[in-house]
């Protein structure tokens, strides 16, 4: 994507921007770059996603998509997976890494699904972070990417950019979030926070960030 580098230069020699000069610079810039975001994790349905998000803890999302073919040809409902052996979706699921947590948390909520949810991946985040594995940022991104709910997952990647660029001094992810929020509009939500991750993996790196490449830090930190 190099092509987005001879995007109009936004470096404009700013020398100090004011909080609302920055967010609709961030703003400006991420559309700019980004205009359309694919979800990163391949999934069908909202149980598919959820499982996908469950495995993506403390894993690569290009890891991911390439276990769960394999994982969800044995099973790609509550249904089935809940007839699976948990050693068995261990052994498909062992690449992601905390394979025995993941596994038996895949197997339990898929039966939760079904005895307390008709087979259904639940609409709300208080039904979600009551299954096993499922914290509130995996239960943020089920919200908005399957159900279209306004909500803004903050994974440590976001977390990490969030402070870089000034947009919190908050010690947690959950700050962080709650900042976020405050910011801007929750209408930008959920595409935002895809936009900041494309953005960081490119352009943005914990390691080997290259600050004439990133022209965000670069302009907000001239």
């Amino acid at each position: 994507m190099s092509n987005h580098l001879q995007k109009p230069d936004s470096g404009k020699k700013l020398k100090k921007l004011s909080k609302k000069e920055k967010l609709h610079f961030i703003t400006e810039t991420l559309e700019n770059f980004y205009p359309e975001v694919p979800i990163p994790l391949d999934h069908k349905d909202s149980y598919t996603l959820l499982i996908a998000v469950l495995l993506s803890a403390q894993c690569t999302d290009e890891r991911v998509n390439k276990i769960t073919p394999s994982l969800f040809a044995a099973a790609d409902n509550p249904g089935d997976m809940s007839q699976l052996d948990a050693s068995f979706i261990e052994d498909i699921i062992r690449p992601c890494g905390l394979s025995p947590r993941k596994s038996k948390a895949i197997h339990e909520l898929s039966k939760i699904l079904l005895e307390k949810h008709g087979g259904q991946v639940p609409e709300s985040f208080e039904d979600l972070e009551a299954l096993p594995g499922v914290g509130h940022k995996t239960a943020s991104v089920v919200m908005s990417q399957a159900f279209g709910h306004a909500a803004f997952p903050v994974d440590t990647h976001i977390h990490r950019l969030s402070q870089r660029w000034g947009l919190t001094n908050g010690k947690s992810v959950e700050q962080t979030e709650k900042d976020l929020k405050n910011m801007f509009p929750e209408v930008l939500w959920n595409k935002l926070h895809l936009q900041i991750i494309f953005y960081g993996r490119e352009y943005c790196p914990a390691r080997g960030h290259d600050l004439n490449k990133c022209i965000i830090c670069k302009t907000l930190n001239p």
